[in-house]
């Protein structure tokens, strides 16, 4: 039985309230018994308080977008890792390609990021991915290598099992369109391998999620691929019915009933 984990990146939606209302409706609608998916949520910074205090009430795990690798200083507008463990948050999406794309984060600075989470005790769900582009010029296993190489540069056997990996093909990404299951397939079979060339069995057990336009449609085809350990969902979990869904199949696989 593989474990799976299922979390979802809000983007920027979602004011105060309306995270509320939607984390009160995923946790209650959540089923639960020993094959559930670990649930986690992403809300935006200024939510982040606000849903901290129902953690405790449902099973779910808080995560945030986003962070800084220092821990404190004159660094306008950003999030540093101690004040998301104050808020309970046990999980941060690092090197998103929306972060990558629009803010310019390089794999060096990803990297320091990932490093300042480990240190820290927050676990990175850690983004790779690669552009229509380089797909079609045949250049996703280069790309995916070098982003793994230099964004986990350093990183130590002993922590390699608190990353958790999620492979984002950037040109399926909020446009509705997701790779096949063969595409995804292929690509996750090939970071396993590379993890494993560099951490041995270590890595056989890490986590890689699959995030790219994942819908209740296309779940089941997607969650039940041996190296697929759950999905980083965006537009499909900002709204609780579609969330539940996917929640739904990934435990439906765990326990054997897909």
């Amino acid at each position: 039985m593989k474990a799976m984990l299922i979390a979802g990146n809000w983007k920027m939606n979602k004011n105060t309230q309306e995270s509320l209302q939607l984390v009160e409706s995923i946790g209650n609608g959540i089923k639960k018994g020993k094959t559930a998916p670990k649930v986690i949520v992403c809300p935006p910074f200024t939510s982040l308080e606000s849903v901290s205090k129902l953690m405790g009430s449902y099973d779910i795990f808080l995560g945030a977008q986003n962070c800084f690798y220092k821990s404190e200083g004159a660094y306008t507008g950003e999030i540093s890792i101690g004040m998301l463990k104050h808020l309970k948050c046990s999980h941060v999406i690092i090197g998103h390609s929306e972060r990558r794309t629009h803010f310019f984060e390089t794999n060096d600075m990803i990297n320091l990021k990932v490093k300042a989470c480990l240190a820290q005790g927050i676990t990175p769900i850690f983004c790779i991915g690669e552009t229509l582009g380089e797909r079609n010029a045949k250049k996703t296993y280069s790309v995916l290598r070098r982003q793994l190489t230099v964004g986990l540069n350093e990183i130590p056997q002993g922590k390699i099992s608190r990353i958790v990996i999620a492979y984002e093909p950037v040109w399926a990404i909020g446009t509705g369109v997701a790779a096949t299951r063969e595409q995804v397939e292929d690509a996750h079979i090939y970071i396993r391998s590379l993890l494993e060339d560099g951490y041995g069995k270590k890595a056989e057990q890490l986590p890689i999620l699959y995030g790219g336009s994942v819908t209740p449609e296309n779940a089941e085809s997607i969650l039940s691929i041996n190296d697929v350990n759950g999905a980083l969902i965006g537009g499909a979990s900002i709204k609780a019915e579609s969330f539940l869904q996917i929640i739904a199949t990934a435990q439906n696989i765990i326990s054997g009933n897909k």
